[in-house]
């Protein structure tokens, strides 16, 4: 699994619900532009570092899980076996001892994504807020209405002047250490 960004630009919504007009400065229309937000956080500082960590983290769950399946298929493979020398009493029970080893796998196994998210989160959020700071400083700088995020799926955007894509100037940024 890598870390990956959610939607970080949404203000063409707010564009494509006011109209035309809301492009329309004193000055003439305003500036648009991209950035390819995935290919940013490649390449800003310790975005390798922290997938790195999150992989090796995730790893560790995944083994823990594949530990627990082990037992309970092991579990139900001497299940199998047995059930026929075993009265229904003890079928019974050996059923509810699965059915509870099940239960407690997938109650683990939530718990260990719900953990991988937020570790995620954690790992992510300031290098995306690094990486927003810099895209609304272009922004504000450059006087751009709209910086849409085309690495977002279902942008909308289906082709782009190449001039007018601006990530290659926030990683140059991000690399400064603006």
């Amino acid at each position: 699994m890598k870390l990956a960004v959610v939607g970080v630009w949404v203000s063409a919504i707010a564009v494509s619900l006011a109209g035309p007009e809301l492009l329309v400065g004193q000055q003439g229309a305003s500036k648009i532009a991209y950035v390819n937000t995935q290919a940013i956080l490649k390449q800003t500082p310790g975005y390798v570092k922290a997938e790195s960590t999150f992989t090796k983290e995730l790893e560790g769950y995944r083994v823990e899980v594949q530990k627990l399946q082990a037992t309970l298929d092991s579990a139900a493979s001497d299940f199998d076996q047995q059930s026929v020398m075993l009265s229904p009493t003890q079928r019974a029970a050996k059923r509810k001892d699965l059915q509870a080893q099940q239960q407690k796998l997938e109650q683990r196994t939530q718990e260990l994504q719900q953990r991988a998210a937020t570790r995620e989160r954690e790992l992510l959020d300031p290098i995306q807020s690094k990486v927003n700071s810099v895209i609304e400083g272009i922004r504000a700088a450059g006087n751009y209405a709209i910086i849409f995020d085309v690495s977002s799926p279902n942008n909308g955007i289906v082709t782009a002047d190449k001039g007018i894509d601006l990530t290659q100037r926030v990683v140059q940024q991000l690399k400064a250490g603006s």
